[in-house]
C-alpha cells in the first residue's frame, strides 16, 4: 500500500477506497514506513564511498565517462513540489522556488551508476543551492577533514583546455541529473508531494533509499546476465 502511494502519488482518499481503510490510518502507516526507510535503512543504502574498493570503482567509472581523474560523485539540487502549504507556515514565502511553486529543496550526490551516496533535505525551495550545501552535513564533514580519500591522482602538468574540461565535467554531471530524473519518475509522489510539511523530508529521503535499492538490483541483474552469457559462450566453445 505504501509503495503504491509513493510510486503513483495516490491520495489518501483513493487508497482508503482501494484498501477499505480510513485515510488517517493510511497516513499513519505511510509515515511509519517512510520514517523507517529514512532512518533505519538510510545508513545501509546511502553511503559515502570511503572504502577503497568502492572508491576505486567509482572514480574509475567517472573517469571512463569523463576522462577526468579523482571524481567520485556529482552533486545537484532539485525542488520537490509540495501539493499545498498552510497559510500559517512560518516564512511560507521561502518555500516558493524559482519556478514559482511551493517546494522543499533536495540535494543529492550520485555516483556513475546513478546511486545516491549523500542526500540532504534541510531547506525550503526558495533557498539558494550554495546556502543549502553549506548548511549540509556533507559540507561540514568535508571542510573538517572527517572524510579523507586515500586515492588521488596528480593532475599537475596535464593539458586541459577550459572548453574540454567543461565538456568533460558536464558528462559527469549528467549522472546526477539522470539519477534525479529516475527518482522522480519512479516515485511520482515527488512530483506533487501530498503529505504534511513535517513529513516531507522523511518521505523524500525514503524515496531516495528505494531508488538506490532499484539501482543496486538493476546492477546485480546486469552482472548476473553478463555472467550467464559468458558461461553460455564458454560452454558453446567447449571450454
Amino acid at each position: 500500500m505504501v509503495l503504491s502511494r509513493l510510486a503513483h502519488g495516490l491520495t489518501l482518499k483513493t487508497l482508503a477506497s482501494r484498501y477499505a481503510l480510513e485515510p488517517y490510518l493510511i497516513s499513519k502507516i505511510t509515515n511509519m514506513v517512510t520514517r523507517l526507510l529514512a532512518t533505519k535503512l538510510y545508513p545501509e543504502f546511502i553511503k559515502i564511498p570511503v572504502s577503497r574498493r568502492r572508491l576505486v570503482e567509482t572514480t574509475q567509472g567517472f573517469q571512463e565517462l569523463t576522462s577526468l581523474p579523482n571524481m567520485c560523485g556529482a552533486i545537484d539540487t532539485t525542488p520537490v513540489k509540495l501539493h499545498k502549504i498552510s497559510p500559517d507556515t512560518i516564512n511560507g514565502s521561502m518555500y516558493t522556488c524559482k519556478y514559482g511553486f511551493p517546494s522543499v529543496l533536495l540535494q543529492v550526490v550520485a555516483d556513475h551508476k546513478k546511486i545516491f551516496w549523500d542526500v540532504c533535505v534541510k531547506a525550503p525551495g526558495g533557498y539558494e543551492d550554495a546556502t543549502h550545501f553549506r548548511d549540509s552535513l556533507l559540507y561540514n564533514r568535508l571542510i573538517s577533514g572527517d572524510i579523507i580519500w586515500d586515492k588521488a591522482v596528480s593532475v599537475r602538468g596535464q593539458h586541459s583546455p577550459q572548453n574540454a574540461f567543461d565538456e568533460a565535467l558536464m558528462k559527469g554531471r549528467k549522472a546526477v541529473e539522470e539519477a534525479i530524473g529516475l527518482l522522480k519518475g519512479r516515485w511520482k509522489i515527488l512530483q506533487d508531494l501530498n503529505v504534511g510539511l513535517n513529513h516531507a523530508p522523511q518521505t523524500i529521503v525514503a524515496c531516495c533509499v528505494l531508488h538506490n535499492l532499484c539501482q543496486i538490483a538493476r546492477s546485480l541483474s546486469r552482472a548476473l546476465e553478463g555472467a550467464r552469457r559468458e558461461w553460455a559462450t564458454s560452454e558453446s566453445a567447449g571450454e
